[in-house]
């Protein structure tokens, strides 16, 4: 409607434009004498100008019959095509003048003129596959979701475009949160096309999504084969994929499988901290300690976790205090100035009731890095070194406000996690979780409260319960 107005109000804008004019032209004085044959004519300059725009146009209307005499001249002399060529040239030139105006439309963001130049386009072209696709983006800009659909539907009748409407029903599919389709799509676009990196990424994340570890891999695979991935990023994504499968196959008790696996994981990254857990593992129950403990020690120095820790404490789950202490040396020795490294070993020394040892562990710690897990490492010194409870409260106080310290932190949103996973739970970004320290903001406390008798004493266990902020991952 605005636009037939603003058509409507143009054409009275021209008209009174050239009937102004026309009327300034008329009231000029002078003119022209022409003599044709012997004959005199005088001419306005009114008539002047009506003659010139009269000479331009018979020469262009000149212009055009003459090359229809010479498509036609053609023709007579056995070109059949001659003349239909003739008035193609025009339809083309039209229409790849209305598809060019479309693109430009489409580019600066005026879909309902990009449609109204796709349909003129696809008027006098008859080429459905460079029409349609102008036609299903402009739709979609203009949020009309079931053109855009029907559009790229039509595409997929055509080979040569197949692989363009499937990836746009994809699309369409993955913003409206159809995880199953889309994975289906994804499939499809991914055999239409395996070399395209887009369709590699998306149907990675949606095999990840959906545990499909196994078909994940070979995408992973695929995205090596055409270069589109680092060969170092590709060992480490399949160690995570590796791992992903093992624990699925954990989970339905296949124990021997999900050991080999992990163990593969392992192999594939070593610094992966959860593969190497899981690897570990599954030497200890092979009866192979040595190969366990070689495992975490690798990964400890590339990477120091609790986690770790606790794993390398069921190697020999019933050694004494001291010899746990002698035992641990081996793991911590070439990360002496590690906080983890520090935090461990007073832990190990609290288990000993060596208490002066364990301060000296932490005693930097807490001033230079405090955190929830070393001020309530110190209280529990304290308390076993016999310090008043003010004392002990007083640090305990502390670590009720301190950062908690490393956690499993999402690289591309930022989400904290609690445990380890292929994908993010919050934005779904497959292989992005890091041990880290979170840039904002501090999550719940944790709940382990294994030192908290040794902290409060049993009588005031119940008076301070939030006050444990000790990780699950101590040592036992």
């Amino acid at each position: 409607m605005l636009w037939s107005l603003i058509k409507i109000t143009a054409f009275i804008l021209a008209v009174t434009a050239l009937t102004y004019g026309a009327m300034m032209l008329y009231d000029v004085d002078g003119g022209a004498t022409v003599a044709v044959a012997g004959i005199e004519f005088r001419l306005t300059t009114l008539e002047m100008v009506f003659g010139l725009v009269a000479l331009v146009v018979a020469v262009w209307i000149g212009l055009k019959l003459l090359a229809l005499l010479v498509a036609t001249f053609h023709f007579l002399n056995g070109d059949e095509t001659a003349i239909s060529r003739y008035f193609d040239r025009n339809r083309e030139r039209k229409g790849y003048q209305a598809l060019s105006e479309g693109m430009l439309a489409l580019a600066s963001g005026e879909g309902h003129l990009a449609m109204t130049k796709a349909a003129r386009a696809e008027k006098y072209l008859g080429k459905p596959q460079l029409t349609n696709l102008l036609t299903a983006q402009a739709a979609e800009m203009t949020g009309d979701k079931r053109k855009a659909e029907i559009t790229y539907k039509k595409l997929l009748s055509d080979e040569s475009t197949r692989f363009v409407g499937v990836r746009g029903i994809l699309k369409q599919k993955l913003a409206e949160g159809q995880t199953e389709l889309a994975l289906k799509l994804a499939q499809k676009a991914f055999a239409l096309k395996p070399d395209h990196a887009e369709t590699q990424d998306v149907l990675l994340q949606l095999q990840a999504e959906t545990a499909d570890w196994k078909g994940a891999r070979n995408t992973l695979g695929a995205k090596l084969k055409t270069g589109t991935l680092p060969r170092d990023v590709h060992r480490r994504r399949d160690a995570v994929l590796a791992l992903s499968e093992a624990r699925d196959v954990l989970d339905d008790g296949k124990t021997i499988e999900a050991r080999e696996a992990a163990i593969e994981a392992n192999r594939l990254s070593p610094d992966l901290i959860p593969a190497a857990i899981m690897a570990a593992r599954g030497y200890i129950e092979q009866s192979s300690p040595r190969y366990a403990a070689r495992v975490l020690t690798k990964t400890w120095n590339a990477q120091p976790h609790p986690d770790l820790a606790t794993v390398f404490a069921e190697i020999v789950p019933d050694e004494t205090a001291e010899a746990r202490l002698k035992r641990f040396a081996k793991l911590t020795k070439s990360t002496p100035d590690h906080p983890e490294t520090k935090m461990l070993m007073a832990e190990l020394h609290i288990a000993a009731e060596d208490f002066p040892a364990a301060k000296r562990d932490i005693a930097g710690l807490v001033e230079t890095d405090p955190t929830m897990r070393s001020l309530t490492l110190m209280a529990a010194i304290e308390r076993g070194a016999g310090a008043d409870d003010s004392v002990v409260r007083g640090w305990l106080t502390r670590a009720l406000t301190a950062p908690r310290g490393p956690q499993w932190i999402c690289d591309n949103c930022h989400h904290i996690h609690t445990h380890w996973g292929p994908t993010c739970q919050n934005c779904g970004s497959f292989d992005t979780l890091s041990w880290k320290r979170p840039p904002f903001g501090e999550m719940p406390m944790p709940s382990g409260t294994e030192l908290l008798p040794l902290v409060v004493g049993p009588q005031d266990q119940d008076h301070v319960t939030e006050a444990a902020v000790i990780t699950d991952e101590t040592p036992k």
